[in-house]
């Protein structure tokens, strides 16, 4: 059996009407797309909020017993722990509460939290559980993400 070179051409010519797309057909294809990805971002947004990777608020109108547990449960990030009584007010401009511990105040943690909210907690004594953070006047700034009530 001998090789038969094919007599197609490679390459092909289109015609003007194959090549261009009609305006309405391309404002079809943008509004589809503008109208799946709105609707992927509620499905995200809502699947999100169920799960509890949003903004971590308290529930059940602020009352809090002893031994409850808030926020998150990944202590590969958060893996730095603490434990004291919790007041308002950070330190130059660093974090917005501090837990005060034995010690004095050297020995205060300044705390902020991208996920929970810390006012909840003022006066109580709560263990938490965060990620240090670099910081330039306090001793030890910490973003918490877990608190435990003790």
């Amino acid at each position: 059996m001998e090789n038969q070179a094919s007599t197609a051409p490679v390459m092909r010519s289109f015609s003007k009407a194959e090549t261009e797309a009609s305006p309405l057909k391309t404002i079809l294809v943008f509004t589809l797309m503008a109208i799946l990805g709105i609707g992927t971002g509620f499905v995200i947004s809502y699947y999100t909020h169920q799960t509890g990777n949003a903004l971590l608020p308290l529930s059940g109108g602020g009352q809090t017993t002893k031994g409850q547990t808030f926020g998150s449960d990944d202590t590969r990030t958060f893996k730095d722990i603490a434990d004291g009584t919790l007041k308002e007010g950070g330190i130059n401009g660093e974090g917005q509460y501090h837990l005060v511990r034995s010690g004095g105040d050297s020995q205060n943690v300044y705390l902020t939290s991208s996920s929970l909210d810390l006012s909840k907690f003022v006066g109580k004594k709560i263990k938490v559980w965060g990620e240090t953070q670099e910081a330039q006047s306090a001793g030890w700034l910490m973003d918490v993400g877990r608190v435990e009530i003790l």
